[in-house]
């Protein structure tokens, strides 16, 4: 696999203060084509003609909506939704945080709804997928339709090697956080990408290593209310570092 097939998308949690129409500006003039949906532009309560008429308009813009989320879940009602939701819009990739005793009924779900879950590890304060591994182990006896969101930053403030954990649990990743924090520690905050601790070309050739396909969203948290110079900066930097590999 060649480094320039990666998508390189965003997670519009990113821009999730701008209305859909503003992301989508923004995403063109970045010249991303891939992206994860958030709510704020792919809303829960939307009808099933109105999810598809927003993922039709990513679409035509050149934007392919690769997953959705990050979801959230409490039990089996909302889990049901959420699926529900997830095939309304037609994209077959969820990411989502559950409690860690639902696997098995979401064990059925992926198999009812035919969806890929990619569970996001949200670093050390997350008691329950403060990393990939805790995910991967979760996962690892049930349906291979679920699977991991590896969240970069998080997955090092809490003590693990990003690009490792991909290649560890690379048969269930399906979904990447791209971004970078300000010292590999747990108090490590967002930062532009480029400017922080993390090893960034070990992540992409992780994922160049395992032939990956999904999105690889930028998630910039730094500046939720102003949040275009900093995702310009971020992937400009990937770019660059891409045309070296």
């Amino acid at each position: 696999m060649k480094a320039n097939t990666l998508n390189i998308g965003v997670a519009t949690y990113t821009l999730r203060t701008l209305p859909t129409d503003a992301a989508i500006t923004v995403l063109q003039r970045l010249a991303v084509k891939t992206c994860s949906l958030k709510d704020s532009h792919l809303p829960m309560k939307a009808t099933p003609d109105e999810l598809k008429a927003i993922v039709a308009k990513f679409k035509a813009a050149g934007i392919t909506p690769l997953s959705i989320g990050n979801v959230g879940m409490k039990d089996e009602a909302s889990m049901r939704a959420a699926f529900e939701y997830a095939k309304a819009s037609g994209i077959g990739t969820m990411v989502c945080a559950p409690p860690l005793d639902s696997i098995p009924i979401l064990d059925k779900l992926v198999k009812e709804f035919d969806i890929k879950l990619a569970l996001h590890n949200h670093g050390p304060e997350d008691k329950n997928f403060p990393t990939p591994y805790e995910a991967y182990n979760a996962a690892k006896g049930f349906d291979k339709r679920i699977g991991l969101c590896v969240d970069v930053g998080h997955c090092a403030r809490a003590g693990k090697d990003p690009a490792k954990a991909i290649l560890d649990c690379r048969d269930r990743v399906y979904d990447i956080h791209l971004k970078d924090v300000s010292v590999v520690a747990p108090n490590g905050k967002p930062i532009e990408v480029g400017r922080g601790g993390l090893d960034i070309a070990s992540i992409l050739k992780a994922l160049i290593t395992i032939n990956f396909t999904g999105n690889v969203g930028f998630e910039y948290e730094k500046d939720a209310k102003d949040p275009v110079l900093g995702l310009a900066e971020s992937v400009g930097y990937v770019r660059g570092i891409l045309k070296g590999l």
